[in-house]
């Protein structure tokens, strides 16, 4: 017999929004995981807060929010707040009632430099790993690092020279053109020494390698530990020869000091070799492991840096990751720990499920 819709609209439902999720779906156990995260950190988002005024956005729920605009690659946060109006999956993870009204999308630019300025993404990432050391999900043995460059918003016409950039905070300002000019670099060499961008003077001219163009840019790196592919550090700089070594070592000196893990080996690539990095890392009681230059006898530590270079992949999905469009480091410093965590929680989530 053929059924019927039925087209009578209902005035209420009734009934319980964690009945509708699966008993082993992949968030129930990522939602554990952030709470106790969240929970920790109750100080922290005291601190950010003032204690007179309107009561704004949980600061909990936007970091939920932009968990889940990682983990459904989001394209956007006008896309993220629709799917929060239509999502019931959300609203559970949100821990927001069927009936509440959605904030609006401005909500994440009117807190993002508060979340930067308290560190509050860089705190819950340290708590999720944490978390993966008290699960007994690392290990100090073997550990590798990489970097990557993250491109500038800044456009090639934005460049200066440095001489004209100070005449014109003089007063002296003779350039015209409106806000795209038309620029002419023929027969003029381009270098960070004598051009800076007027839209992001931290980004630098680099290049990853012989034959490839160079780019406005900035560096970013990351630590991982072999044994589960799980993210232990990330830090992003400005694009130079010494940024890698410098990172590294800062990235290894805060995880011993943060969580007391401090790993035996480390390896690297053939582009970060250096004595005075070997010297500074047997100092600290670390074996450093890389390929040396000129040498084609690399296939054992190339499988070992597929951790690392699948985590950056990884980051690299997300173009708020791979391009910069803020001028302030900090506020994108502020994303990275997120798409990190997302990816702890890859490894994280079987145990507790």
């Amino acid at each position: 017999m053929k059924g019927t819709p039925d087209r009578q609209a209902a005035v209420y439902h009734t009934f319980n929004v964690e009945d509708l999720i699966e008993a082993e779906h992949p968030l129930r156990a990522i939602k554990r995981m952030v709470d106790r995260a969240l929970a920790e950190m109750f100080r922290t988002f005291k601190a950010a807060y003032s204690d007179r005024g309107r009561p704004g956005i949980p600061p909990e729920t936007l970091l939920k929010a932009l968990l889940l605009q990682c983990l459904y690659t989001t394209r956007s946060e006008r896309e993220l707040c629709r799917r929060h109006k239509t999502d019931l999956l959300f609203r559970w993870f949100l821990a927001m009632q069927p009936s509440a009204e959605v904030f609006d999308h401005s909500v994440f630019t009117h807190n993002r430099e508060r979340l930067a300025e308290h560190g509050i993404t860089r705190k819950f990432f340290k708590s999720v790993v944490k978390q993966a050391i008290e699960a007994g999900l690392t290990s100090d043995e073997h550990f590798t690092v990489d970097g990557s460059l993250i491109q500038s918003h800044a456009s090639l016409k934005s460049l200066k020279k440095i001489e004209r950039e100070a005449a014109k905070k003089d007063g002296d300002d003779d350039a015209g053109g409106g806000r795209n000019p038309s620029v002419d670099f023929n027969g003029e060499r381009r270098g960070n020494a004598t051009h800076r961008s007027t839209t992001d003077p931290e980004a630098k001219l680099y290049r990853k390698g012989d034959g490839v163009g160079a780019f406005r840019c900035h560096s970013g790196h990351a630590l991982t530990e072999n044994r589960h592919g799980l993210v232990m550090g990330v830090r992003v700089d400005e694009a130079s020869g010494t940024a890698e070594r410098e990172n590294t070592l800062a990235m290894l000196d805060h995880l011993e000091r943060r969580h007391g893990v401090r790993p035996s080996t480390l390896g690297a690539d053939k582009a970060d070799h250096s004595r005075l990095r070997e010297m500074l890392l047997w100092t600290r009681g670390i074996e450093p492991l890389r390929p040396r230059r000129g040498s084609n006898d690399d296939t054992s530590l190339g499988r070992l840096r597929r951790v690392v270079e699948r985590t950056i992949a990884w980051l690299h999905q997300f173009r708020r990751l791979r391009v910069r469009d803020e001028r302030r480091a900090d506020i994108h410093q502020a994303f990275l720990p997120r798409g990190c965590a997302v990816i702890c929680f890859r490894t994280l989530e079987r145990p507790y499920c």
